[in-house]
């Protein structure tokens, strides 16, 4: 499967990358992303990570295919593969019931519909951002349905979704501050998009909206799981998701070396090709050494994921090491194609600044890094007990 996905994307969907159907933040629109599901659906790799039976691949065979799948930053929107509908989809599949799944993750797993999660809150309203202990978007029970008040932003594909999990803290007596999941169809008139900025990133249909819900009154039987348990629900969904981001950029990466690779092998410059010269060359050699050490690291992740595990630590390392890792070789792959890798030439600018945003979106270095902090000051308190303070 893999092998039939890397074929897609190198034969298919790269000579999409020129195509102009963009939105005024240079997005690829929902017209370009069903024509490229049209052919993925003819080619057998749409959703290729989920089969028939509606099972998952396990996470080291997900990797394999999704490192292929991002050999083009259009690649996961083809294949069905990208963010946020990949990780909605691994949520819904694991927590939502039949009647549930049967009504929002099918169209998902087709690739007709697609997703948006809401979570992330506005820094100056005080929400909840990679805290999310300090959200504010409330929903209280009335009769047989929620009503959810709030505000979000950056929710990655708002505009366009037909499906978003809404998660808002219970106002409600019994399960007060918990957090409650919620699946809706989308467009609703009760939530309203106040902006879309523009972003360095210029990847993922819809933007990164900032929305208000006002009096969203959802039927209590679309509550995903139990009231209360969002926390928990949001570690099933995020712990491999952020592993799944590593695995699709790590392919963009990949791309962006041959690319560089072809050019310093190419072009010449003080009586030699580039990458004889030693400072290029060696940015080319560290590439390959950084791509090994991220590969080596979202196996292991993986291999924790398909253990049983949430894995909530090792993804936190795997996130921190893959992200800083590619930003250091898109880096070198501009710098050493000069001015040429600065343009919209090759698709190399493009994965530099994706790559860039990545490094924020679904926690940033410093949060995962405090949060491993903390992790390894509770295990030396327990392995020191007559010295903890």
């Amino acid at each position: 499967m893999a092998d039939k996905v890397e074929a897609f994307v190198r034969d298919v969907v790269v000579p999409y990358e020129k195509d102009t159907r963009r939105d005024h933040h240079g997005a690829p629109t929902d017209a370009l992303l069903m024509d490229m599901r049209v052919h993925a659906r003819a080619a057998g790799v749409l959703t290729p990570h989920i089969r028939p039976d509606g099972t998952h691949l396990t996470q080291r065979e997900t990797a394999v295919v999704l490192i292929r799948s991002g050999l083009s930053p259009l690649g996961p929107l083809a294949c069905n593969t990208g963010a946020p509908d990949e990780g909605n989809m691994y949520l819904i599949g694991h927590v939502g019931t039949p009647d549930l799944k049967q009504r929002f993750l099918k169209p998902l797993v087709e690739g007709t519909a697609r997703s948006a999660f809401f979570m992330t809150e506005p820094a100056g309203w005080q929400g909840a951002g990679s805290d999310p202990s300090m959200m504010k978007t409330t929903c209280r029970k009335d009769g047989n349905h929620w009503v959810v008040n709030g505000r979000k932003t950056f929710i990655t594909g708002a505009l366009g979704a037909k499906v978003g999990i809404v998660m808002a803290a219970s106002a409600d007596a019994e399960t007060k501050g918990g957090a409650c999941m919620f699946l809706v169809d989308l467009p609703d008139d009760a939530i309203r998009i106040d902006d879309i900025p523009n972003t360095i990133d210029s990847s993922m249909p819809g933007g990164h909206a900032t929305l208000t819900l006002d009096d969203l009154r959802v039927p209590a039987d679309q509550m995903l799981g139990h009231p209360g348990e969002g926390f928990k629900y949001a570690q099933i969904r995020l712990s491999p998701a952020r592993l799944s981001h590593c695995m699709r950029w790590l392919g963009c990466c990949i791309r962006a070396q041959e690319i560089a690779t072809d050019y310093a092998c190419r072009r010449t410059a003080f009586g030699k090709v580039l990458i004889d010269h030693e400072g290029v060359g060696f940015m080319l050699a560290e590439n390959r050494i950084l791509i090994q050490q991220c590969d080596v690291m979202i196996d292991w992740c993986a291999s924790v994921l398909d253990g049983g595990s949430l894995g909530t630590v090792e993804s936190s390392m795997a996130k921190v090491a893959v992200s800083e890792a590619l930003m250091k070789i898109a880096d070198n792959c501009v710098q050493l194609m000069g001015g040429t890798g600065v343009t919209g030439h090759t698709i190399v600018e493009q994965v530099f600044r994706e790559i860039r945003a990545f490094r924020i979106y679904d926690g940033p270095t410093e949060v995962h890094k405090w949060s491993l902090a903390k992790k390894i000051k509770r295990d030396w308190k327990q392995a020191n007990p007559e010295h903890a303070a």
